[in-house]
Order: C-alpha cells, then sequence, then structure tokens
C-alpha cells in the first residue's frame, strides 16, 4: 500500500517531465525515469510528513485551534525544503464545532443485540457538519423510517412530529465505492431540509460507508433559508440495521438524542502554498494539491492529509533531484473543502 501511494507522486513526476523536460538534459528519459521512480520509493519523506501532521496536530476541522496550527506547520516544512517561494493566501472560513454531547437510546423497553430486553438501548450517533444542536432537554419522539425523498414525501401527515430515519445504503454492488457513495449521500447532504418540509423534528442518517460497524461517520449537510433547521445526525451502520429492525416490531417505538454542537462567526484561515518557478516560462503554472482540512473525528490521514503531503513531496523530489522545470509547479493545499469549499 505504502508503494502504490508513493507511486501516484512518482507518476505525476513522470507525466509532468514527459512534456516539460523533455530537452532539459542529454540523459535519455528512461533513465531520468527510473531516477525519480527510485528517490521517490527509496528516501521519500511523505510517509513521514504524514505521521507528523496527524500525530502532532491531529484533525483539522476549518476554523479550529488545529487548522491553524496546521496552516503554520506546513508553511514552515515548505519553507525548510527550500522551494523558490511559500505564501499564504488568506480566506475567511466556517467555524462550527461539535460540542461535548452526542448521545442517542432507544426510550423504554426493546430488544437488545442478544434478543434479550433491554431499558434505553444506547445507540452510536454523531451530529452531522454544520448541524444545529437539540433543544437544552434534547428530543424525544417517534421515528419513521424512509429510503427515499419520494417515499417521504408521500408519508404526508405522518411524519410531523417525528424524527426521520433515512435508512438507504451504500449499494455493495458497486466496483467504485465512490459511485456508491453518489447514490446516497443526498441523504445527508438534504435529508435535514426534506425532513423539516414534512414536518419532521429531527433526522438521523445512515453513515456512509458500506462497512457495518459501530462508528457513526460525520460529513457535510445543509439548512435551507426557508426552511426550518433541525438537528440532525449520522447513526452507525450497526445501529441503522438494529433500528430498522426494531421498528418493524415496535413500529410506534421513540428515541431521544441530544446533541450541543454550535456554528460560532467565521474565522481567518489560509491555503498554503508552494511553488518551483519555471525556467523558460514562468507565468505558465502546474497547479497540484489537495484539501488541507479534515473532518474532527479523526486525524485527517486519508482524507486528505494524503493528497497534501503528496503534493509537498512532488515538489521536494524535484528539489532534490535538481530538476528545472520549465514552467512553474504550484503545490496548495487548499482549506476547507469539507464543509464550504471556500479555499478552494
Amino acid at each position: 500500500m505504502k508503494s502504490t501511494r508513493r507511486l501516484s507522486v512518482i507518476l505525476f513526476l513522470l507525466f509532468t517531465f514527459s512534456f516539460l523536460l523533455t530537452a532539459q538534459s542529454s540523459r535519455p528519459y528512461d533513465s531520468l525515469a527510473l531516477q525519480i521512480i527510485k528517490t521517490g520509493l527509496g528516501s521519500g519523506q511523505s510517509y513521514e510528513m504524514l505521521r507528523e501532521l496527524c500525530s502532532t496536530i491531529g484533525h483539522r476541522l476549518s476554523g479550529s485551534p488545529q487548522a491553524a496550527k496546521a496552516v503554520e506547520w506546513a508553511k514552515a516544512k515548505m519553507e525548510s525544503l527550500q522551494f523558490d517561494s511559500v505564501y499564504l493566501q488568506k480566506v475567511m472560513v466556517p467555524h462550527w464545532v461539535r460540542g461535548d454531547v452526542e448521545t442517542s437510546w432507544v426510550v423504554g423497553t426493546s430488544l437488545g443485540t442478544n434478543g434479550h430486553a433491554k431499558e434505553n438501548y444506547p445507540l452510536s450517533i454523531c451530529a452531522l457538519g454544520g448541524s444545529i444542536a437539540t433543544p437544552e432537554e434534547g428530543i424525544t419522539a417517534e421515528v419513521l423510517e424512509v429510503k427515499t425523498f419520494e417515499e417521504l414525501q408521500a408519508m404526508g401527515e405522518q411524519a410531523k412530529g417525528k424524527i426521520i430515519f433515512f435508512n438507504r445504503p451504500m449499494d455493495k454492488t458497486k466496483l467504485q465505492t465512490f459511485e456508491a457513495y453518489g447514490g446516497a449521500v443526498n441523504q445527508r447532504g438534504s435529508g435535514a431540509v426534506e425532513a423539516a418540509k414534512v414536518g419532521g423534528v429531527g433526522a438521523l442518517v445512515r453513515s456512509m460507508t458500506t462497512a457495518l460497524d459501530d462508528v457513526p461517520h460525520t460529513g457535510s449537510m445543509h439548512y435551507a433559508d426557508s426552511i426550518p433547521k433541525m438537528p440532525t445526525a449520522a447513526i452507525s451502520t450497526v445501529d441503522a440495521n438494529y433500528l430498522s429492525e426494531l421498528l418493524k416490531k415496535q413500529p410506534h417505538a421513540k428515541i431521544y438524542f441530544k446533541l450541543t454542537c454550535e456554528a460560532l462567526p467565521d474565522v481567518e484561515s489560509a491555503n498554503v502554498i508552494g511553488e518551483l518557478r519555471g525556467t523558460e516560462f514562468p507565468n505558465e503554472v502546474i497547479v497540484i494539491g489537495g484539501h488541507f482540512d479534515s473532518w474532527d473525528k479523526g486525524d485527517g490521514a486519508h482524507d486528505d492529509g494524503t493528497g497534501s503531503m503528496q503534493s509537498i513531496e512532488a515538489l521536494r523530489l524535484l528539489k532534490e533531484l535538481g530538476l528545472k522545470p520549465k514552467r512553474t509547479i504550484r503545490a496548495v493545499l487548499f482549506m476547507n473543502e469539507e464543509n464550504g469549499l471556500r479555499g478552494g
């Protein structure tokens, strides 16, 4: 896996130099390609940079202190690698905080996973990014399970006063996981709006993953100015399945949930930019990059710490090998892709 990810950087370099450097050196192209491959696989620093980023800073949710530290860290890292220019591009970003409370349970007696009756069976949830908080006392209501917005709209008055439970799984038969994600993610993005239209009081959304586990997945959602806002949370796939089965046996089952998330005023952040200046066409720019922010439920290694560190590594490799591109190559670590697209 490590070699595969390193090769993504190397393949970018090979593609770039296939048309940038054909006249730069008398060395055969295959020799140059092998040199890039050998250096990238033998002395690459992308994994060490990723480890440092994730272990010393962690998540980088836009507007958070960690995101601010990450911007400083990345700028200092690029400067230490002596890129031709390193600078920040200021941008105002959302500042949403998760809060300390994300809790939910089935109210009263229900069957536990072992088949025995259990009081107030707990459900694993987390607030979706951008959600409002519940009232201080939380929300208790019956649950209405749907798989599509059309099904919800057809419920009419039955949906009023209910917690709307969107439970359309990602399609595991899709070979491309992102295709399966695209077929389910509208529940998360627009579920709160659609639930509010029919008089719901809150929304739960099945986590966007093909994995069957007890870990709820956060992600972006949105509201509409003309529609009342409601608290919205993701529920783990294990508990989504449990709740669905429970509703078949107890169609009037109620759940309780409480969130203490909050949207604070926007704060200033920055895109971090490093460049190797082109020798012949400096105003023609090749841009590579990744988004530098991440959600706050993990360390943001995969999404998208890897893309950000690979972008730095691509420039670092060229610098180490003394290769001079004809055109400027710019690495950009974009801030705030996850919940606003401000930096991008």
